[in-house]
């Protein structure tokens, strides 16, 4: 893939996606939540430096869950439990990666970050041409982010690194053989320094 280079700071976003507390509690190991966390706090503060703009995805729901259809199977167990409620601690972005004053925070009531929101309207009314996708889980949100955003022809750079998944194994074959087929996939440092000596 050569989508990294194309990259321009001024026309690409940074998503963070599904940062949630519940998430991250509930998916992730202790010690890969914290690792995961770390590193995209840093990606974060590199691409504001480098004036990537930051857009967050996260998923929430009205109280009852009206946007729920009973045939949806993963999403009526997240309503018969009364989860992932707006508003909720549970469903707050983790303070380590919280948005600064003015940033985009997009929800979701699906899977993917492109289903039922307004981010391919934001995106292109910013002519954003580069996808920077941290999220969680990798068969999750970033998998299914990645394909939409394909179909819809941006660039795609996967930080590998701030994606993680309650299955390693998943985890490893997304990032080495299924995702590198749509995204070039880079480590956050990797993408850090890219960002800090904007070189293409």
């Amino acid at each position: 893939m050569s989508a990294i280079n194309k990259f321009e700071p001024v026309r690409s976003v940074l998503l963070i996606m599904d940062y949630q507390n519940l998430i991250l509690e509930n998916y992730l190991s202790e010690k890969t939540a914290a690792d995961v966390l770390a590193r995209t706090a840093a990606l974060a503060d590199a691409a504001r430096e480098a004036e990537v703009k930051v857009i967050y995805v996260t998923v929430g729901f009205r109280e009852g869950h009206p946007e729920i259809s009973s045939k949806n199977a993963l999403f009526s167990a997240i309503r018969e439990n009364g989860l992932l409620v707006t508003g909720a601690t549970e469903s707050a972005i983790h303070p380590d990666v919280s948005p600064h004053l003015g940033e985009t925070v997009i929800t979701k009531h699906r899977i993917g970050a492109f289903s039922f929101t307004d981010l391919d309207m934001i995106l292109k009314a910013n002519e954003i041409q580069t996808l920077i996708m941290a999220g969680l889980t990798t068969s999750g949100v970033v998998l299914s982010s990645v394909r939409q955003a394909f179909d819809l022809d941006f660039n795609l750079i996967v930080a590998a690194d701030c994606c993680a998944d309650a299955d390693g194994d998943i985890h490893s074959v997304l990032i080495n053989n299924i995702l590198p087929q749509h995204a070039e996939v880079q480590t956050a440092d990797k993408l850090i320094q890219r960002m800090s000596t904007g070189k293409n």
